[in-house]
Formats: C-alpha cells, structure tokens, sequence
C-alpha cells in the first residue's frame, strides 16, 4: 500500500516568504486605476516593449500609489527609474566618449 497522502506521511511544510518590497493595499477605490490603463494600453500598442512613453506611465502610476499612501514611498531610482540627464550634461558625456575613440 501507498502512504502518500497519509497523516503519518512526511508532509514537509515551509513557511510562506513575503514579497522583497512588501505587502501593499489594493486600490480599492480606484483611485490611479486610469494612469494603469493608459499604461497596458501603451503596452499594447507598442507590442509589449516598455519604451519610453510607456515608463513614463509607470513612472506616474508609482507616484500616483505613493501619494496616496497605497505604497511606500521610495525613490524613483530604487523601482528602477533613473533621473534624465540635463541637456548640458548628455552633450559633455557625448564630447568625453568622442575624445576618448
């Protein structure tokens, strides 16, 4: 006879691991449900690659989370944004790259 399934079996039981950034509340109110909509359909438009215009949307969808406590409130840079370069600083690094070739 098979014990599997039996009480007297070796059940291994592990703890459940909570997500790295944390539980979260829903948006039960909907409150950014349009700025995620805006960003599945830019999603969808641009055949799954997350250009530009579509991280802009995330980007706002975030924010829109944090200012209204349904997130915690972190920096940009740690969810993975990085902060645009000002004019002037993209042209010096583009003149340091052509001196070095």
């Amino acid at each position: 006879m098979s014990t599997f399934g039996s009480p007297g079996g070796r059940q291994i039981i592990s703890k459940p691991i909570p997500p790295e950034r944390g539980s979260f509340p829903l948006d039960h109110e909907a409150e950014c449900q349009p700025i995620m909509k805006q960003y599945l359909k830019c999603l969808r438009s641009h055949r799954g690659v997350n250009d530009d215009e579509c991280r802009e949307l995330s980007k706002s969808y975030l924010q829109c989370r944090m200012e209204r406590n349904l997130m915690a409130p972190d920096s940009m840079r740690n969810l993975g944004f990085q902060e645009k370069p000002e004019d002037g600083a993209a042209q010096s690094e583009e003149g340091q790259q052509q001196t070095e070739r």
